[in-house]
């Protein structure tokens, strides 16, 4: 039996790497800064891990008798003014320096998808790309998975549904391809197996962020009330804070008014619909349930 690392386990993502391998039959170790946001996952976990992903002295051990890594870790919101560079490159190769001190036999990384080579520019496309350069000269077995959107990301339309109002940038013409966590992990685990070593993925469905707002609404039960952002002013007001904050603050602004003012398309793969999606997160909404009942 395989013996997994999951670092990134209390992720969107790692709760459904943690199901899937544990389902395929692996032993699961999870590297957490926080046992208790594991509780919900404890009956797919073998052990667990805690410690410090930018901090390398609470990690010595975490590879011991591990043979396969899998890191899902990266910043989705700033917190605590750590930055991509601090996180999506530094405490991953934290990590890999363990790998690499146990000789695992492989190491997957879940990046990003990009489209377009001036989104290497971005800062969280620097600290990625400069982790899986780092990856591919260790010498160790790898794959790296680059996803599209996750469906996670889209809820932010069904916050602005509920609130009566939802806004896209320009005409909303842009489209996306946003995948479920639970056919992504899926797929890294697939490709973990096959010996990919690089693979680009999306969901099964290409939508234009319009669709998606209209799909919000639709899930809410209210009437769409959709507002156009002319590209300008989002433009002028990124450059402004690249001006006046810190990279952890326009950091993710500069992610996300990119993402949102071009197509960004991968392969498709799984089946999920994010409709389906929305009209579950819905009635989670209008009925509460714990974590351990419900993993959407």
């Amino acid at each position: 039996m395989k013996h997994v690392l999951v670092a990134g386990s209390t992720g969107y993502l790692g709760g459904y790497l943690v199901r899937e391998l544990h389902e395929r039959g692996y032993r699961v170790r999870a590297l957490t800064r926080n046992a208790d946001r594991l509780r919900h996952l404890k009956p797919y976990i073998d052990e667990i891990f805690v410690g410090e992903i930018t901090d390398a002295d609470t990690l010595e051990g975490v590879c011991r008798d591990i043979d396969i890594v899998i890191s899902s870790v990266g910043i989705t919101k700033q917190k605590d003014r750590f930055t991509y560079m601090d996180v999506d490159y530094g405490g991953n190769r934290n990590l890999l320096s363990e790998a690499q001190k146990e000789r695992v036999e492989q190491f997957v990384y879940v990046s990003v998808f990009t489209a377009g080579d001036d989104m290497q520019e971005l800062s969280i496309v620097k600290a990625k790309a400069r982790f899986a350069a780092c990856l591919k000269q260790s010498g160790i077995p790898y794959t790296i998975v680059y996803p599209n959107g996750f469906f996670s990301d889209m809820q932010e339309y069904l916050r602005m549904a509920e609130k009566g109002r939802a806004y896209v940038f320009g005409k909303g013409s842009t489209r996306v391809n946003p995948i479920h966590g639970a056919d992504l992990a899926s797929v890294t685990v697939d490709a973990m197996e096959n010996g990919t070593e690089e693979i680009a993925v999306g969901g099964p469905d290409c939508l234009t962020h319009r669709d998606i707002a209209a799909m919000a609404f639709e899930a809410s039960d209210k009437p769409a009330n959709i507002v156009s952002i002319p590209m300008w002013i989002t433009t002028a007001v990124l450059r402004l804070l690249r001006l006046c904050t810190p990279v952890h603050i326009y950091g993710p602004i500069e992610f996300f008014v990119t993402v949102l003012s071009r197509d960004m398309i991968a392969p498709a793969a799984g089946t999920r619909r994010l409709s389906a999606f929305f009209h579950d997160m819905f009635l989670l909404q209008r009925e509460p349930a714990s974590p351990a009942a419900v993993h959407l």
